[in-house]
């Protein structure tokens, strides 16, 4: 599991011009694990907040409590 810094993902959704491809590939390479959305998902339906996401499947499965914003 990695922890990503706000900077790297600043990077990558502003498309700077000297990081987002580092950092597009970092972040690719890293997030490939359920742990970083049950994280995600704990976080929320303890402090009863909604997640913003465009990925449900797993949400919906482990945390049916929590209001998900999504397109679907």
């Amino acid at each position: 599991m990695v922890l990503v810094d706000t900077s790297v993902l600043l990077d990558v959704i502003e498309d700077d011009p000297e990081w987002a491809d580092w950092s597009q590939r970092q972040v690719a390479s890293a997030k490939h694990s359920v742990l970083p959305d049950f994280f995600i998902g704990a976080h929320a339906a303890v402090n009863g907040m909604p997640i913003l996401t465009r990925d449900v499947r797993r949400y919906r499965n482990y945390f049916p409590t929590v209001r998900l914003i999504s397109p679907t």
